[in-house]
């Protein structure tokens, strides 16, 4: 792990944890509720991919802003989620973030600055965009911070927002979550050259950081935010990761593209949880039993979330165009 840092401290490193051990639990569930037939759609699992989450998020005020992707929960319960709403709004219920109308890959939650996930790859790059432009527009000090995968580095859309945002100043992170796969391509297959040139090429400063390392994705996350307060940005960071999961969770036969002992390999000796709590053991920071009593609180709260989630009750009809039209009628009023 990265070496500490003096401005932190215990109840820093702990929140850290407990975070990547929430996005962790909630997947886990979530994975459950699909296996059961109980959520409807597909999800696309975060698991392995907690650091890169939780590093950035912890660097960023509620007041600044993320953009998400079709593998989205992670950012958003790093963002400051609740898992009753989120488990509302994957089964579809009224008490949702989106009141049961995203779902898995549209959730979103303005009060805590996430501007919403985006089933379209690379999609949400031109509204992370906008929120930096209407930031510096209103003289405020906010950063937005788009997240992306390493397949959305295909997409047009990207070049035409990091030119606009290299021409204006904007200050916008675009934060690539390289997990080593565009669904079931390699992405050494898929992405000629080296995509930190990519953003290097409009003028844009480039880091590559081991998505793994929650230390180091803070550490980098909170000099480039401070950065781009001034007035500095934009930038860019390729967080190198991995998704123990499928592409989406029916991806379950995965040895025609990867191999099983590269799973293994990933969870056993990369895991970013593991590798922060025998961090923590090793710094004198908690106990085991300490922990162990942590990710058991957080097992709790799921539990209870999920159990809520399914017994809530879904919207009415009345609401089929809800938030669809201004100052029209519903349609079933």
């Amino acid at each position: 792990m990265s070496p500490a840092k003096t401005a932190s401290n215990t109840e820093d490193y702990l929140r850290m944890y407990r975070q990547m051990v929430r996005i962790r639990t909630f997947e886990d569930n979530a994975n459950q509720l699909y296996l059961s037939a109980k959520m409807p759609g597909l999800t696309h699992m975060y698991s392995g991919e907690e650091a890169v989450a939780v590093g950035i998020c912890e660097a960023l005020k509620i007041t600044d802003k993320i953009t998400s992707t079709h593998r989205g929960h992670g950012h958003c319960v790093a963002k400051g989620a609740a898992f009753k709403e989120m488990f509302c709004e994957l089964l579809g219920k009224e008490e949702g973030y989106c009141r049961g109308k995203g779902g898995s890959m549209h959730i979103a939650d303005q009060s805590n600055g996430n501007l919403g996930a985006n089933a379209i790859v690379g999609g949400s790059m031109g509204i992370a965009t906008g929120s930096a432009f209407t930031a510096k527009l209103l003289g405020k000090d906010d950063v937005t911070v788009c997240f992306f995968g390493d397949g959305a580095t295909a997409q047009g859309l990207m070049y035409e927002v990091m030119n606009m945002a290299a021409l204006w100043k904007l200050p916008v992170i675009y934060a690539c979550e390289n997990n080593g796969y565009s669904e079931y391509t390699r992405t050494d297959e898929i992405a000629a050259g080296s995509i930190t040139a990519r953003a290097e090429a409009f003028g844009i400063e480039a880091h590559q950081v081991d998505g793994q390392d929650v230390l180091a994705v803070n550490e980098l996350t909170e000099q480039l935010v401070a950065r781009a307060r001034k007035g500095e940005g934009p930038f860019f960071m390729e967080l190198m990761t991995y998704r123990y999961h499928g592409h989406h969770v029916g991806d379950i036969n995965r040895e025609y593209y990867r191999s099983k002992e590269e799973e293994k390999d990933w969870k056993e000796n990369r895991d970013p949880i593991i590798k922060f709590r025998g961090w923590l053991v090793e710094q004198g920071i908690a106990t085991e039993d300490e922990i162990e009593a942590l990710n058991e609180a957080v097992r709790k709260d799921a539990e209870a979330a999920v159990t809520y989630a399914l017994e809530a009750r879904y919207p009415d009809e009345s609401e089929v165009d809800m938030h669809v039209f201004t100052d029209v009628k519903h349609a079933l009023a």
